[in-house]
């Protein structure tokens, strides 16, 4: 259990140091904000504490915020997303149940669930983040603009973290 705290918490400094400092330069037009920190809270295993996660996910958005002066943007998103966690991993559970000794990964669970999964914590995170951001509803066009290719930039992110830094739990 000792590893998976140094684990997750080297997974926490790389995702803020790696969106503070390279993501949040990178300026593709108004419609694409990628972001990456979202998947510490993605990857947290499926019987994480509530209490715990919502600490983790406070810590995270903070931390980003501080970096990117966004001034609790992110860590609203991110505490929205670990609220809603538990009910999209209960209403997405496989027939079987979940097996504690994997991660919500596409290595464990594959790719449909995996992408059914990050897709619907995403948005959840990108459309409270962008209404936030504009807080605007006459600009909503913008806002399902802003959320719909961010995603898709983010979607393609995840996956390629996944894939690099993630291997089966399956022993």
């Amino acid at each position: 259990m000792n590893n998976n705290y140094v684990k997750y918490s080297l997974l926490f400094l790389l995702l803020v140091i790696l969106q503070g400092f390279v993501i949040n330069h990178i300026s593709i037009n108004t419609y694409i904000n990628p972001m990456i920190y979202p998947v510490l809270i993605l990857l947290l295993p499926y019987e994480i504490n509530f209490f715990v996660m919502m600490l983790i996910c406070l810590l995270l958005g903070f931390s980003v915020d501080a970096l990117s002066n966004t001034f609790g943007l992110h860590a609203a998103a991110t505490i929205v997303v670990g609220y809603t966690r538990p009910i999209v991993l209960r209403y997405i559970k496989p027939r079987d149940g979940y097996d504690n000794n994997m991660l919500p990964t596409l290595h464990d669970m594959g790719l449909l669930w995996s992408m059914l999964y990050c897709s619907i914590l995403l948005a959840i995170h990108h459309l409270w983040f962008f209404i936030m951001e504009v807080f605007r509803l006459d600009l909503f066009g913008l806002i399902l603009g802003k959320v719909f290719f961010s995603l898709i930039f983010t979607l393609v992110l995840v996956i390629l973290f996944q894939y690099i830094f993630f291997k089966s739990s399956r022993k």
